[in-house]
């Protein structure tokens, strides 16, 4: 019996998380990139990441085209890097997928063909 209980022990824990993963996608789909936008300068992710996530000296680029929202919130939660993580309590799941709505907000910039200054 102790076996059947610790195989249905792993097999949920084994399977948590991606119930949280799939909770996570639901989140960003349904998010606010206003709301992500005030809370990325709030939290002060732009000190590092630019004012519209292009990456700077001290962190890389978010955006355009973010990263998919599941790493990034394993990255942002569990970083051991330069970047301090942000557990749950500092930064929410719904606060996270906004930042991640805002971050797929940000277009991406013209082509640089298609700039006269550029191109005399």
């Amino acid at each position: 019996m102790r076996r059947i209980v610790h195989a249905g022990l792993t097999a949920a824990i084994a399977v948590s998380p991606l119930v949280g993963l799939s909770c996570g996608v639901r989140q960003a789909n349904a998010a606010s990139a206003e709301n992500g936008k005030a809370l990325f300068l709030k939290v002060g992710c732009y000190e590092c990441h630019g004012t519209q996530g292009q990456g700077a000296v001290t962190g890389p680029r978010l955006a355009p085209d973010p990263m998919p929202f599941e790493a990034l919130s394993a990255f942002v939660r569990s970083t051991s890097r330069q970047m301090p993580p942000y557990r749950v309590k500092v930064l929410s799941e719904a606060d996270l997928a906004d930042i991640y709505a805002y971050l797929q907000s940000i277009p991406k910039p013209p082509d640089v063909k298609s700039l006269p200054q550029l191109n005399p």
